[in-house]
């Protein structure tokens, strides 16, 4: 399956403004709900929701629902940071505490 039907099935987030990612006590990135960040959002936010947290073994799931952009993250280090996030935490194991920052109505 493509990355694009991976995420389908994915719990929606337009609740969710970004995810701050921490290891420990230290702030390590923030995923925000907008274009081109959104798809991550999704990801990362499933991967929170199924293992308490983004560890190798999250990683790992991560990967396999980016499918074909994993591939090209892997040809091209740099290119897809979130993804690049993910390859780094099998090859230093350890695990990203995930921060909901929830979206706020203003009218």
């Amino acid at each position: 399956m493509t990355f694009a039907e991976n995420l389908k099935p994915l719990p929606k987030v337009s609740h969710l403004a970004a995810l701050q990612l921490f290891a420990g006590d230290e702030w390590v990135a923030t995923i925000e709900n907008k274009p081109g960040q959104a798809g991550s959002l999704a990801v990362y936010n499933h991967l929170a929701q199924l293992f308490g947290a983004i560890t190798p073994e999250a990683a790992k799931k991560g990967l396999e629902l980016y499918a074909e952009i994993a591939i090209d993250a892997r040809a091209n280090p740099g290119k897809h940071g979130n993804i690049d996030r993910l390859l780094k935490l099998l090859e230093e194991p350890r695990t990203l505490r995930v921060k909901q920052i929830f979206a706020t109505v203003t009218e």
